[in-house]
């Protein structure tokens, strides 16, 4: 099953059981995800929807800090809901050492690489490792990868 026919038929399932805040979050994914469509002018591939979703997710941890900032507990709750729910529709993600391996075979590969270099090896360990990276745990394993060059 897609991701996309996995979010039609939670949702569908949520919304029979008139679990209304899961209906609100899927129903702005699923809004997100139809957006993004549009804009393309084609259905999303799988790996363009985890980009949405991500997207979205990411946008929510963000909401996430700033109610916590705020000291706004009931918001900070339902945002958690919310994201405890949409990180269930992406991919597992990997681990520490994963991503320093996958950094070490990229850096092994271009040769001989600089600080300077950060943008395209960062580039090349995020294409490799796809949708299952944090970009921001890949940035610190390239940062730390060339720092000890």
């Amino acid at each position: 099953m897609s991701l996309l026919e996995r979010i039609d038929a939670d949702f569908m399932r949520e919304f029979k059981a008139k679990n209304a805040a899961a209906v609100s979050t899927l129903r702005l994914l699923k809004a997100a995800l139809k957006n993004e469509a549009i804009e393309k002018m084609k259905p999303l591939e799988e790996a363009e929807a985890v980009a949405v979703v991500k997207r979205e997710l990411k946008k929510l941890k963000d909401g996430l800090d700033s109610f916590v900032a705020g000291k706004r507990d009931d918001l900070a709750a339902q945002a958690r809901q919310e994201v405890a729910l949409l990180e269930q529709y992406l991919p597992p993600e990997l681990g520490e050492a994963e991503i320093r391996a996958a950094v070490d075979k990229v850096v092994v590969e271009m040769g001989a690489v600089t600080q300077k270099d950060f943008g395209k090896v960062m580039g090349q360990v995020m294409k490799a490792t796809g949708p299952s990276a944090d970009g921001a745990k890949v940035s610190a394993a390239v940062k730390a990868a060339l720092a000890g060059k």
